[in-house]
């Protein structure tokens, strides 16, 4: 899972994945986005054909913000740029449905 640092990272990511997008907001002081972490990459390499990225909210703030960012973990989920679907919260068998529901 590539770290987005940048609000321009985080669009070019979007705009240049086929297929679904997940983003996965996260912070290092947080415990359920450690907890969701190794979630997370496990699920990159179950699904090979969707492409998973990572923001940390405190060192891509202004990403965070655009994307309205209210609590941690936050799972968002996009489709050509836009978005489709999200997910609040330290849920992984919430977060692999999600992933299953917008291939």
């Amino acid at each position: 899972m590539q770290m987005l640092t940048t609000k321009a990272g985080f669009d070019q990511a979007l705009a240049s994945s086929a297929g679904l997008v997940v983003v996965f907001f996260t912070a290092d002081w947080s415990g359920p986005c450690r907890m969701m972490k190794p979630e997370a990459e496990l699920m990159a390499t179950k699904y090979s054909n969707v492409a998973f990225f990572m923001v940390n909210v405190d060192e891509n703030s202004d990403t965070a913000e655009k994307c309205k960012i209210e609590g941690l973990p936050t799972f968002k989920f996009y489709k050509n740029g836009t978005e489709v679907d999200s997910l609040v919260g330290a849920s992984g068998a919430g977060f692999e449905d999600k992933i299953t529901h917008n291939q």
